[in-house]
C-alpha cells in the first residue's frame, strides 16, 4: 500500500511538472515579459549585491591581512577589531575610487590636450589630403567625369525638401528625446546610489545574512540539496571571485606590454595608450581593441605610418595576450582549460555580448569542476579523500 502510494505520489507530481512546463512554453512570451518586469524592479538591488562582490575582495584581503581577521592584541588592537569591518569596507571603497580616479587623472588630462592638439592638426592633415585627392583625380581622368555626372543630378531639391521637412517633423521627436535621456540620467543616478547603499548594506552584515541564506535553505530543503547548493554557491563565489582577480592581473600585464614596447619604439601616447587598453582589457579577449581605435586615430593625423605600425604592435601584442596570457592567467586562476576559456568568452559574447564575457568564464568552469567530479565518479576514479577533503576545504573558505 505503501509502494503504491509512493507511485502515486510520483507521478501525480510527474503530471503537475509536466502541465507546468507546458504551460510556460504556451506562454512563453508572457513569461519572458514578467521575468523582465521583476528583473527592472529588483536591478538596483542586483547592481548592489554585484557592487558588494567586488568591493568584497579588497574587504576582505584589508580583513585578513591588516587586521589579521580581528585577532589583534592589546588595548590598541581590541579598539581596531571592533572597527575593523568599517575600516576595511572604507578602505576597500577608497581604493576603487582610488584606481577610478588615477584612471581618470592619467588619461583624461592628456586625452584633452591631445584633441586640442588635434584641433590644430586637422586642418594641415585635411589640405594634405585634398592636395593628395587632387594628384589621384589628375593620373584619374574618368573619376572627373563620374562627379560631373554626380553633379548634375536633377533630384538635388527634391531631396534638400526632403531634408527640410524631416528636420522639422523630427525636432518634436528629438525635444521628446532629450527629456528622456535626461530622465534617464536622473533615474540611473538615483538607483546607482541606492545600489551602492544597499551594497554596504550587505559587506557590513555579510557573515549574518549567509547565516540566515543556510538556515532558510536547510529548512526548506533535504540535507542532499542543501549540502548540494552549498558546494556550488561555494564554487561559484571562489571561481567568480578568482575570475575578477585574474581579469584585472591580465589587464594590468597587457597595459604595461603596450607602455613598456610603445616606449621603446618611440610612438607618441605611450602611457595613455597603455592605461586605456589596460582599462579596456577588463572585457574579455576584445576589450582591447576599442584603446586600439583610439591610440590608432590620435597617431593617424600625426603620422599614418606610425598609425600602421601601431596597429601591427597591436595586434602582435593582442596574439599573444589573447592566445598565451590571458588563457593561462584567467584560465588558472578558475581552474578552466585554455580551449575552454575562449570557447566560453565566443559563446558569452554571442548570447549576452560584454556581460556574457564577464559571466561565462566563472560559470562555465563551475560547470565544469562539477562535470569532472560527476564522471570521476561514475567513471570509478573519484578522488581520494584527503583530496576530497581540501577541496571541501577551500569551498568553504570561498
Amino acid at each position: 500500500m505503501n509502494l503504491n502510494r509512493k507511485n502515486i505520489r510520483k507521478i501525480r507530481g510527474l503530471i503537475v511538472f509536466t502541465a507546468l512546463v507546458i504551460l510556460a512554453l504556451m506562454k512563453f512570451d508572457l513569461l519572458w515579459n514578467g521575468a523582465f518586469f521583476v528583473v527592472g524592479i529588483l536591478r538596483p538591488f542586483l547592481v548592489g549585491g554585484m557592487i558588494a562582490f567586488v568591493i568584497n575582495l579588497p574587504m576582505k584581503f584589508y580583513e585578513t591581512r591588516l587586521f589579521k581577521n580581528g585577532n589583534l592584541q592589546g588595548k590598541a588592537g581590541k579598539a581596531l577589531n571592533r572597527c575593523s569591518r568599517g575600516l576595511s569596507l572604507l578602505l576597500a571603497i577608497l581604493s576603487v575610487v582610488l584606481a577610478i580616479t588615477l584612471l581618470a587623472v592619467t588619461v583624461i588630462p592628456q586625452l584633452a590636450s591631445t584633441i586640442k592638439d588635434l584641433a590644430n592638426k586637422i586642418p594641415a592633415f585635411w589640405n594634405d589630403v585634398i592636395m593628395k585627392l587632387e594628384v589621384v583625380f589628375a593620373a584619374n581622368p574618368e573619376l572627373l567625369r563620374i562627379l560631373a555626372d554626380f553633379e548634375s543630378f536633377d533630384n538635388w531639391n527634391e531631396i534638400i525638401n526632403t531634408v527640410i521637412n524631416f528636420l522639422k517633423n523630427g525636432m518634436g521627436s528629438m525635444l521628446n528625446s532629450t527629456f528622456t535621456v535626461a530622465g534617464s540620467i536622473i533615474s540611473s543616478t538615483v538607483n546607482f546610489f541606492i545600489s551602492l547603499i544597499f551594497s554596504i548594506y550587505i559587506l557590513v552584515q555579510k557573515e549574518k545574512l549567509g547565516n540566515q541564506f543556510g538556515r532558510l535553505l536547510k529548512a526548506y530543503s533535504g540535507p542532499k540539496i542543501y549540502e548540494g547548493a552549498m558546494k556550488v554557491f561555494g564554487l561559484l563565489n571562489r571561481n567568480f571571485s578568482n575570475f575578477i582577480t585574474g581579469q584585472c592581473t591580465e589587464a594590468i600585464i597587457l597595459g604595461l606590454m603596450f607602455v613598456v614596447s610603445m616606449t621603446i619604439f618611440r610612438f607618441d601616447y605611450a602611457v595613455m595608450t597603455g592605461v586605456l587598453i589596460a582599462f579596456t582589457a577588463l572585457i574579455p579577449i576584445v576589450g582591447a581593441f576599442i584603446g586600439c581605435f583610439v591610440g590608432a586615430f590620435l597617431m593617424l593625423v600625426d603620422d599614418p605610418v606610425k598609425a600602421l605600425w601601431f596597429v601591427i604592435l597591436f595586434v602582435i601584442l593582442q596574439q599573444i595576450e589573447g592566445n598565451l596570457i590571458y588563457p593561462h592567467v584567467v584560465g588558472n586562476s578558475v581552474g578552466l582549460p585554455s580551449i575552454w576559456v575562449l570557447a566560453a568568452v565566443t559563446v558569452g559574447g554571442s548570447l549576452m555580448g560584454v556581460f556574457g564575457m564577464l559571466v561565462f568564464i566563472p560559470l562555465l568552469s563551475t560547470v565544469y569542476m562539477l562535470l569532472r567530479e560527476d564522471v570521476n565518479r561514475r567513471n570509478g576514479d573519484a578522488k581520494g579523500p584527503g583530496e576530497k577533503e581540501a577541496l571541501a576545504k577551500t569551498v568553504e573558505k570561498s
